[in-house]
């Protein structure tokens, strides 16, 4: 190669390792942007966050997981059913009734304002009807089971303590009389105690007064109801809105009216449905604190398990950037490797061709000096 083109080589060899360095520039700087980075993995969890809350909550897709992590409280949920069909079954405490004492049981006997169908059904499909309908607008299965398995709950244990305490205390109701004497002939006992020739089951009934089971099964359905609108709505957002108050207000007025027509209807005392609506709010307030905040609370809107998903949900993208993050500084010390040892290579090469360029212009020189000289000899 003559000694004129070796500049153009080296030329072109620092060309290429440039145009190198330059595609790794363009890698590193371009596809991998450091400052970018925080943005794309706050953008890539709020994606997953809009995924969780409209596709991920579904009862098809998370459904039978939410049930089975509960299939121990809905076996209590049977068990109280069972409990309450044999506490309707059997006879209650029959409670030494006098002749004086019958001067405040002899109120007319008559049937039910709200009869005793209705009542699984305003205090248990009604408020199910509502979750169901809050269910798909938000698609959260979390919510749809946790308040389901809160209103069966509140009202299986307010029955359950409710018919104990029927049984067990026995307090004649206001129409006894007329329940054990229908003929209006009252017969006693050589105690004192009555004898009553009605209907076996009217007699039965006569017995369980207190407390009222209509009003506590009414609070605690509704009541549970009262508190979820409550939170979904946030009527203690401290905002001064009434209306939402109104909507709160409506199921416990619903359920006190239904207090107030059992004493209408003398089937109970007054203090039979003061006992029965401050038991079934009680444990309607109970079980929905186990699955919901407090309704004045800033997460009183959805249940504790929901939270609990996002949380981890969070957990689960920050431990996926920081894996990514991970692996770009690796990227990056790699590439600089790379870098640095190109740069390395270079420099051999550079040294290289200049101690080729210098040997080759001596051996030059000193070939026209052996020329000049077998001139000077000629």
């Amino acid at each position: 190669m003559p000694w004129w083109d070796l500049g153009s080589l080296s030329r072109f060899v620092f060309r290429g390792v440039s145009s190198k360095r330059s595609e790794l520039s363009v890698v590193t700087c371009d596809s991998f942007p450091p400052d970018d980075f925080p943005l794309i993995e706050q953008k890539n969890v709020e994606e997953r966050m809009r995924e969780v809350q409209l596709i991920s909550h579904t009862v098809r897709s998370h459904g039978l997981t939410v049930a089975s992590t509960h299939v121990h409280d809905w076996l209590i949920v049977m068990l109280l059913v069972l409990i309450e069909i044999v506490l309707n079954s059997i006879h209650p405490f029959y409670r030494f009734v006098a002749k004086d004492m019958l001067t405040y049981l002899k109120y007319p006997l008559k049937s039910n304002t709200v009869p005793a169908w209705a009542v699984p059904i305003y205090s248990v499909m009604l408020p199910i009807a509502i979750f169901l309908f809050v269910y798909l607008r938000r698609r959260d299965v979390y919510d749809l089971h946790h308040a389901i398995l809160g209103l069966l709950f509140s009202v299986l244990v307010t029955g359950v303590i409710t018919d104990s305490l029927k049984d067990a205390v026995g307090r004649p109701r206001p129409d006894f009389f007329w329940r054990c004497f229908p003929d209006g002939r009252d017969v006693y006992d050589t105690l004192g105690n009555v004898v009553c020739h009605g209907a076996k089951n009217v007699v039965k009934e006569g017995y369980k007064s207190f407390p009222s089971g209509h009003t506590s099964w009414s609070f605690a359905g509704l009541g549970f109801l009262s508190l979820y609108l409550s939170g979904k709505i946030k009527a203690f957002d401290r905002r001064g809105h009434v209306a939402k108050l109104c909507m709160v207000f409506l199921p416990l007025l619903f359920a006190t009216l239904v207090g107030i027509s059992r004493v209408d209807d003398y089937w109970h005392h007054w203090e039979d449905v003061f006992v029965g609506g401050l038991l079934g709010l009680t444990v309607a307030t109970f079980c929905y604190l186990q699955f919901f905040a407090p309704p004045y609370h800033p997460e009183g809107w959805g249940p504790y398990a929901y939270f609990r998903m996002l949380e981890e949900s969070r957990k689960s993208s920050r431990a996926a950037n920081a894996m990514a993050a991970s692996n770009l500084q690796i990227m990056e010390a790699q590439v600089e490797n790379e870098q640095q040892h190109e740069r390395q290579s270079r420099g051999r090469l550079c040294v290289s061709l200049e101690r080729n360029s210098i040997s080759r212009l001596e051996e030059i020189e000193s070939g026209v000096s052996e020329n000049k000289v077998r001139e000077l000899r000629h």
